[in-house]
């Protein structure tokens, strides 16, 4: 079988942005491949190592990939994907001076390649990502996620999953029920389990990432804790999103409202837009985790947190990346 393949060369900053375009446009893969300077700053605090091909990709700079059907009219969907692309200015995103380009290849060229770049990795005290085809032997006290991303966000060596999943790792204190938005490939929700909360509803829009995460669930054996659904917050707020019944024991496996954690690893211009949603989802003295959100848009997330009645009582960074934990007050506060 043959596929479109169009390149996008970018900044990295734009990365999340671009890759959205691409999956809203019904992409049947995405792959992202960032500088390989020895000069990039990563993170080995706990031992993590990197096997990632040297490249001639500027530092700072990024190519991503999009797949699509053959029969895709590939001028067309250029056509869409520049104007929205020169938009992201208008936000704060840089994409520089970007550079698109199409080829046709074939299927075997591109489905699988990526996998060998994707090894087990580190990325807290206590949890581990492990793709499900290595092999790997878990130390004392070391939670393993298995993961198979797919075609969805999230494999855990992007900086906001990280950051994510270490910042879970310090607020958890075991048996919360806990809200993931934009679940992706459902990472942040079996991480949170692996830490010891109670219960997880994990919410996306895209049908694929509902998919996914809910493969990697059951890969986990989580699936009598974790919910998956294809909805958003609003949604399970209003009512309108009618949760899954365990077949084995008749029970839901649904959170119930107010929840004690809600956390969002999405862009900070989608964050924005629903955080009275999650202030109404809380508990009191409940926590919000939001990620996802580079350095320019941190003075906005943070007042839109204020705003809407929040605490923000710690912001954690990783590289031009940083999460926010935020806590919904006490009523008489």
């Amino acid at each position: 079988m043959k596929w479109h393949e169009i390149t996008i060369s970018t900044t990295e900053q734009a990365i999340e942005m671009i890759s959205n375009f691409l999956h809203e446009m019904d992409a049947d893969g995405v792959s992202i491949e960032e500088s390989g300077t020895l000069n990039k700053e990563r993170d080995t605090s706990l031992g993590q190592w990197y096997e990632l091909p040297l490249n001639d990709i500027p530092e700072g700079q990024a190519v991503i990939k999009g797949y699509f059907l053959e029969s895709v009219d590939m001028d067309a969907l250029k056509a869409v994907v520049v104007p929205r692309i020169e938009q992201l200015r208008e936000f704060g995103i840089d994409p520089g001076s970007f550079e698109i380009s199409s080829r046709v290849v074939d299927e075997e060229d591109w489905a699988t390649a990526w996998k060998q770049y994707f090894k087990p990795i580190r990325v807290s005290e206590r949890l581990t990502i492990k793709p499900t085809w290595e092999e790997y032997e878990p130390a004392e006290g070391e939670n393993i996620i298995e993961l198979d991303p797919g075609m969805a966000f999230g494999t855990g060596t992007h900086p906001t999953t990280s950051l994510c999943l270490q910042t879970l790792e310090s607020v958890i204190k075991g048996d919360e029920e806990i809200i993931d938005v934009g679940t992706g490939s459902g990472i942040l929700a079996i991480g949170a389990m692996k830490l010891g909360a109670r219960r997880v509803l994990a919410l996306d829009l895209d049908p694929i990432a509902v998919s996914s995460a809910t493969e990697n669930v059951r890969l986990n054996g989580l699936q009598d804790d974790i919910e998956v659904v294809e909805s958003d917050l609003l949604g399970v707020l209003g009512g309108k999103v009618v949760h899954a019944v365990n077949e084995r024991d008749a029970r839901s496996t649904s959170v119930t409202l107010p929840v004690d954690l809600v956390v969002a690893n999405i862009l900070a211009e989608i964050i924005l837009l629903f955080i009275d949603d999650v202030f109404a989802a809380l508990k009191p003295n409940g926590i919000y985790i939001a990620s996802g959100i580079f350095k320019n848009k941190e003075t906005d997330v943070e007042d839109g947190l204020i705003r809407s009645g929040f605490e923000v009582i710690d912001k954690r960074r990783d590289q031009d990346w940083i999460a926010f934990v935020a806590r919904k007050p006490q009523v008489n506060e």
